[in-house]
């Protein structure tokens, strides 16, 4: 699709602005092409959605601004056809989630566990289980109360059942996702290129999580470029456990530098606490090995963190035009420290508390013992 950014003009303008002004975040949508009062409004809602904030409308920011206006009950939901998708489909898995159904994440993707779980709550309170959310499965959905308390029932999920897997890696199935590829370079930089470092790096990774007794997946090869909902549903159908998703940045300013990690997360409160938990221990041990800037941990709902079914973070590793992030990025002994910092993030991420060792201290060679 075209992109809208300040200064266009048209139709879909107007569209963006309309969706802006049902939100209350514009004034009124009979302005004169994408002006600065819209530029500052997209702003806002990107950063609320958890999306980049530049100001920019493209697939994701275009794509959630037409999520946020649908408000459960302003259509049929069900599973026919193509999945539906929007707010009012994260509300209803909200709901489900708080009466104790297993909806899986709340992403606003009307899936088969959403389906499943509507069909049981359809048959659990006497309605007929169509697996479909129409009038009479919203007043029941409204006349309840909540009824799992203590947590946010998903997030309890999630913790248990990595509380179950055991400390060991052997056996576990980890999909390595470097970013672009094909035709798309990425980012560029100092002779370098965001889709030739991220490959070289995954390498590195998937040699180290495979010595160890991990199942890995690499989402692509030197001259593919699968879109992310691609990476997505190749993670979810191999039913892996973690997804590790592996980019360079840039930007307009040679001063920017750092590393960020990311992880699945919106503004209303929704998030993976386990790709939370694995998102600061590979941000904490990457930044405790190398002299990169530590830009934090971050939530996001970027497609591939919001589309896969188990935790999935995504690591920003350095800026490649910052001549000093390029520089070390250049070096293949600092990607082999990176990737020895991840497999590392990956380990603790199993292991009890009280074995958790400090950071920046678990070597792989002590992999062997535990």
């Amino acid at each position: 699709m075209p992109v809208f950014r300040l200064g266009s003009d048209g139709p879909a303008v107007g569209e963006i602005q309309a969706a802006l002004v049902h939100l209350g975040m514009l004034t009124a949508a009979d302005r004169a092409g994408f002006d600065q009062q819209t530029d500052w409004a997209v702003r806002e809602f990107q950063q609320n959605r958890g999306l980049v904030v530049d100001g920019i409308v493209g697939p994701e920011t275009w794509g959630a601004l037409q999520a946020a206006r649908l408000s459960l009950g302003d259509r049929l939901l069900s599973l026919a056809g193509k999945p539906f998708a929007g707010d009012d489909v994260a509300a209803l898995q909200e709901r489900l989630a708080e009466l104790g159904f297993d909806t899986g994440r709340v992403d606003g993707i009307f899936g088969v566990q959403t389906e499943v779980a509507l069909r049981g709550f359809q048959r659990e309170y006497g309605l007929v289980p169509d697996g479909v959310c129409g009038p009479s499965t919203l007043r029941a959905l409204k006349q309840l109360g909540r009824l799992v308390t203590g947590g946010r029932p998903q997030q309890l999920r999630e913790s248990e059942q990595l509380h179950r897997s055991g400390a060991a890696l052997a056996g576990k199935v980890v999909v390595i996702d470097p970013a672009h590829g094909g035709h798309d370079q990425g980012a560029q930089g100092h002779g370098l290129d965001e889709a030739s470092v991220v490959l070289d790096l995954a390498a590195r990774l998937e040699g180290r999580l495979t010595a160890v007794g991990v199942r890995t997946l690499v989402t692509r090869g030197a001259d593919s470029c699968p879109t992310d909902t691609e990476r997505a549903a190749l993670a979810n159908e191999v039913r892996a456990d973690l997804v590790l998703s592996l980019h360079v940045d840039r930007s307009d300013s040679s001063h920017c530098q750092g590393v960020a990690t990311y992880h699945f997360g919106t503004g209303s409160g929704a998030t993976s606490t386990v790709g939370e938990r694995l998102a600061s221990l590979v941000q904490r041990e990457v930044a405790a090995r190398t002299d990169l800037v530590d830009c934090r941990v971050h939530a996001k709902t970027w497609t591939l963190l919001r589309m896969t079914q188990m935790p999935a973070v995504r690591l920003e590793l350095g800026h490649l035009s910052h001549p000093g992030d390029a520089a070390r990025l250049a070096d293949p002994a600092f990607r082999d420290v990176v990737a020895e910092a991840v497999l590392v993030a990956v380990q603790r991420l199993y292991l009890p508390l009280d074995q958790d060792p400090p950071t920046g201290v678990l070597r792989l060679p002590d992999f062997a013992s535990l």
